[in-house]
């Protein structure tokens, strides 16, 4: 497995557990009251913070286990990743159209910042698993 591919492991893993528990810290939160007034602020700046800080750890201890592979990179590797990158960008797109779209109909910001959060997190888990499809299945470069 290169160095790429375990970091796109890492990036899938951690968005994913820090975006569900997020939604469970936050869906928990739901009263009468609705979603849209949960207190959400702290608990999304921490699940971003610390799933940074984790894939950073991670990806270092990744190169480390292996540092004759790390940083390792070939036109194939460079290409799957520029696809991904693509694929990832797409969603992030989607996210920032979205957060616009709620921003001209004056919607109350959790659905924006959720809208944004969201984009990020759709962003890393597909192009992640596009890069890791990739390296599995192969690649045909169009």
């Amino acid at each position: 497995m290169t160095s790429d591919e375990k970091q796109a492991w890492i990036m899938v893993v951690v968005s994913v557990l820090s975006y569900g528990t997020y939604l469970v810290i936050v869906l928990g939160r739901v009263g009468d009251a609705g979603v849209a007034q949960v207190s959400y602020r702290a608990v999304l700046v921490w699940c971003v913070v610390v799933s940074i800080v984790v894939s950073i750890v991670l990806n270092i201890a990744a190169s480390m286990a292996n540092p004759k592979e790390a940083g390792k990179r070939d036109q194939r590797d460079r290409e799957i990743g520029r696809f991904g990158d693509y694929v990832g960008q797409s969603f992030l797109v989607l996210g920032a159209v979205t957060a616009l779209l709620l921003t001209l109909t004056e919607a109350a910001y959790f659905w924006i910042a959720n809208a944004i959060y969201l984009g990020f997190t759709l962003s890393a888990v597909f192009g992640s698993v596009t890069k890791i499809f990739a390296y599995r299945k192969g690649f045909q470069e169009w």
